[in-house]
């Protein structure tokens, strides 16, 4: 599992998308378009792309805790680079 492209965004509230993630769970898997959420807590949780009305996708909480915690590291290696 790894982050392909890390797009941070200027949104700077609660509940705000940090950043749109594209990740490749596997050789055969690519997702785009995940979103980095700030939670209200200040923690921060990644999200599947809406279709529609539903999210395209679900993960476990195992699963979102480890692509939540990759991200987290790309968008910070990103903002890093932008300075």
């Amino acid at each position: 599992m790894k982050i392909l492209y890390t797009h941070p965004t200027r949104e700077t509230g609660q509940r705000d998308c940090v950043a749109f993630v594209d990740v490749q769970l596997n050789d055969d898997v690519r997702l785009y378009g995940l979103r980095l959420v700030r939670q209200p807590d200040g923690n921060h949780m990644i999200y599947a792309p809406q279709c529609g009305q539903r999210r395209a996708a679900t993960f476990s909480t195992p699963m979102a805790k480890q692509l939540t915690e990759l991200a987290m590291e790309a968008l910070e290696a990103a903002r890093h680079d932008q300075r």
